[in-house]
């Protein structure tokens, strides 16, 4: 496995579509983005669509895993990637926002994340159709930092 940075058009929609399900806001993060990939046997597995807002502050918008790959550690080691990456850039403080329970926070909370804002209505106005997990509706969006 390879966990490498690559052109946006080497992500497959699909893959990004696991962690975000609006194609209209894939698009409107992707260009002009940093885009790392988990390579294996030449086919993309993971990715991390990060995209700076300063000189040296990122957001990240997207960290995605093939549903027959995850739980296996992949998405871990590819957002750890990533983040010893954004320092060569210039970037010393890494954002991202994410629902306020479920796997996701767990996750990035692992990873050294820390909440910063809540963003209320969020998920209700951003997305066109509810978005469930464990069967209760995201609503709220949690901004959540860490200091690289």
């Amino acid at each position: 496995m390879q966990y490498i940075e690559v052109k946006s058009r080497e992500i497959p929609l699909d893959l990004l579509l696991e962690a975000d399900p609006s194609e209209a806001n894939i698009a409107s993060y992707l260009s002009d983005s940093w885009c790392f990939a988990v390579v294996d046997n030449g086919q993309v597995i993971a990715a991390c669509i990060v995209k700076a807002q300063s000189n040296s502050l990122a957001e990240i918008f997207n960290v995605s895993v093939s549903p027959e790959r995850q739980g296996q550690g992949i998405g871990s080691k590819l957002l750890k990637f990533v983040l010893s990456q954004l320092p060569s850039k210039g970037i010393n403080r890494v954002e991202l926002g994410t629902g306020t329970f479920g796997y996701q926070l767990t996750y990035y909370q692992r990873l050294g994340f820390r909440v910063d804002t809540i963003v209320k209505n969020f998920f209700l106005l951003s997305y066109p159709e509810p978005i469930y997990e464990n069967g209760i509706q995201h609503k709220d969006m949690l901004r959540l930092y860490a200091q690289l």
